[in-house]
């Protein structure tokens, strides 16, 4: 198989962008681009690190993230699995994408920049929810932030409202065979509810 390993030859292929495409990127949050990632509850982080790269989905029941001033953003680090990645690469290779989606629009909005980590109590007890409040804050300095191509999203029919998760696995049964039978299987899935609402902060 032809691998294409130039920018000349990918060029070639595609052609250069057109102004809009170029004209879109901000350095700093815009007033449009501040309210549409206000009105954000969810994105996806990318990092970058020694192993290679991760992709973490990030939620919250109001903005996923909070403007500390027009370059810089924070994004409280809630309960998950433990694992560390996105932080464990932020603290080894600053360089951060952050893609923000709104139920409904087709348009998602794109951060690119670096970001670092802290436990700084003023900046956690911002977060504060029912008594709790995250272990770390992750700061996001932006470099560019600009709207992405809607086609994906509309090809995807993302937002059509329809269910389509019926016959596919549960986590339980994905866990139950990455694990070669030693966890997961239906009293995962079974107790995960229960677990989720007490630990979701």
């Amino acid at each position: 198989m032809h691998r294409i390993d130039t920018e000349e030859a990918l060029h070639a292929l595609y052609g250069t962008p057109k102004g809009t495409a170029l004209g879109k990127v901000a350095p700093a949050l815009t007033p449009h681009y501040r309210r549409w990632i206000t009105a954000s509850r969810f994105c996806v982080l990318s990092t970058v690190g020694p192993e290679g790269v991760d992709g973490s989905p990030r939620g919250d029941d109001g903005p996923v993230v909070t403007e500390l001033d027009a370059r810089t953003l924070a994004m409280p680090d809630w309960r998950g699995n433990n694992r560390l990645d996105s932080l464990r690469n932020i603290v080894r290779d600053p360089r951060v994408a952050l893609m923000f989606m709104v139920p409904g629009s087709t348009s998602a909005l794109r951060v690119n920049g670096r970001a670092f980590v802290t436990d700084d109590a003023d900046l956690r007890a911002r977060f504060e929810k029912g008594g709790r409040q995250p272990a770390t804050v992750i700061v996001i300095e932006i470099g560019e932030v600009y709207f992405q191509c809607a086609r994906a999203i509309m090809r995807a029919r993302l937002w059509s409202g329809e269910d389509e998760s019926a016959g596919l696995p549960s986590a339980g049964d994905m866990l139950l065979e990455a694990s070669n039978g030693q966890e997961g299987g239906a009293d995962y899935d079974r107790t995960w509810p229960e677990r989720a609402a007490r630990t979701m902060w």
